[in-house]
């Protein structure tokens, strides 16, 4: 039974109420006086206690993504294996394995999400569990890829698509992006009404080593998620998936601590990501309990620490050519003051528009309202990539013929018409 499975869940709670009736059944026999019953009653409340909290533990680790499967638990995945074998299975269908990068993983908890895509998936698109191998970082990340119906479709066949990376917040898991948040979905459902171009979606974590929250950052001696994010993931998913290889085809989107790492991987990396999407997030990243030291002791740690405050790269530092989009609360978030200052601290050639509540707050109610503008938004910002990816010839295909020409768009399609605009304060002035 995998780690996050709903059998073992289950499993281990009805375990737990057995234990808890067992003890309170056999308490009165134990209750006598001499060795062997209070070595019982020890047992017994051991056993007890045991069973509980690993339901609780189960329980919290389904919700939250810590682990998401026992190698993970056990710290077996030390480094990333060269290459796998396509498996099967209904969460185990991947584009192209040959480098390893992307390998077909159980369902991760995405067996107990609803309205995901059901049919045929040139009709209705398809949903991936997966765990992403970071070729620098060596870093083991699962994840979901949505793959809309077009990327099915034989007048796709040849075609790249852009690419969305969103990114849960800490210590929420993948889990949260497609149940909660309902990614997938609404996705899907923007595309089925021409206000979304169909794009390639792929949902993560922002940490690389859990428990530890690494905010997307390159500790100095630790983990390297900000490599992970700018340089591992999209390689990987270059090797796997029809995806644009220009970083206009690229955005990143996040709630929380996601919506943090995404403004501050598209500010810091222009040449990876071009827009970036944050729902509730922080405009600098400091120390906590959850992350340790990020930056590292010293006059480097501090100038380390500083370039990864957004307000004071705006004072200090050209503005990357991005265009951001910010989501706050007037009321009920703590962040709406920094949010106000950051939209007006933009300056050419970077663009920021937002989405600003009259009241809200820092949790999935809050963003389950602002999670479907801010799609068609990032996908107005995404350009359907020109690009188109060579076939094999087929067989009796002449030498020297160009695959492909005979079907299949030689350039991207048109984007489609009907979008809605997002209903964004802009700075005035």
């Amino acid at each position: 039974m995998g780690l996050t499975s709903q059998s073992l869940e289950y499993t281990v709670v009805v375990l737990a109420v057995v234990c808890v009736a067992a003890t309170v059944w056999l308490w009165p026999r134990l209750s006598k006086r001499g060795v062997g019953p209070v070595l019982g009653r020890l047992g017994a409340i051991v056993v007890t206690q045991v069973s509980i909290v690993c339901a609780l533990a189960l329980a919290v680790n389904a919700n939250f993504e810590f682990y998401g499967n026992w190698d993970e638990l056990l710290g077996n995945n030390e480094e990333a294996p060269a290459s796998v074998s396509q498996g099967g299975g209904q969460y185990a269908s991947v584009g192209n394995l040959k480098s390893g990068l992307i390998q077909p993983a159980g369902p991760q908890g995405l067996d107990r999400v609803t309205g995901l895509p059901k049919g045929p998936a040139d009709k209705v698109g398809k949903v991936e569990s997966v765990r992403i191998i970071g070729r620098r970082t060596r870093a083991i990340n699962p994840g979901f890829v949505y793959l809309p119906p077009q990327y099915f479709q034989q007048q796709f066949r040849r075609q790249r698509f852009p690419v969305m990376v969103v990114i849960s917040g800490y210590p929420g898991g993948i889990m949260n992006l497609a149940q909660h948040l309902q990614v997938p979905q609404n996705a899907g459902r923007l595309i089925a009404q021409n206000k979304m171009q169909p794009t390639v979606i792929v949902m993560v974590r922002p940490t690389i080593a859990p428990p530890r929250d690494t905010e997307c950052v390159d500790v100095p001696g630790g983990p390297q998620a900000e490599t992970f994010f700018t340089k591992d993931l999209p390689d990987a998913m270059k090797s796997a998936y029809r995806v644009g290889h220009d970083p206009s085809a690229w955005g990143a989107f996040g709630y929380s601590s996601g919506g943090t790492c995404s403004l501050q991987l598209a500010m810091r990396h222009p040449n990876a990501y071009t827009s970036a999407v944050s729902l509730s997030g922080d405009y600098a990243i400091k120390d906590d309990l959850t992350t340790g030291s990020l930056f590292g002791p010293g006059p480097t740690g501090a100038q380390r620490e500083r370039e990864h405050d957004l307000l004071w790269r705006l004072k200090h530092l050209p503005a990357p050519q991005i265009s951001a989009l910010v989501a706050s609360s007037r009321k009920g978030e703590a962040d709406y003051g920094e949010t106000m200052k950051f939209i007006h601290a933009a300056k050419s050639p970077m663009r920021v528009d937002s989405i600003i509540l009259p009241q809200g707050s820092h949790q999935f109610t809050t963003w389950r309202r602002e999670v479907v503008p801010a799609l068609e938004w990032q996908s107005q910002q995404l350009t359907f990539p020109q690009d188109t990816e060579n076939l094999p010839p087929k067989p009796g295909t002449k030498p020297g013929s160009k695959p492909g020409t005979s079907t299949g768009p030689s350039k991207a399609p048109a984007a489609p018409d009907g979008r809605q605009r997002v209903e964004a304060e802009r700075p005035r002035g």
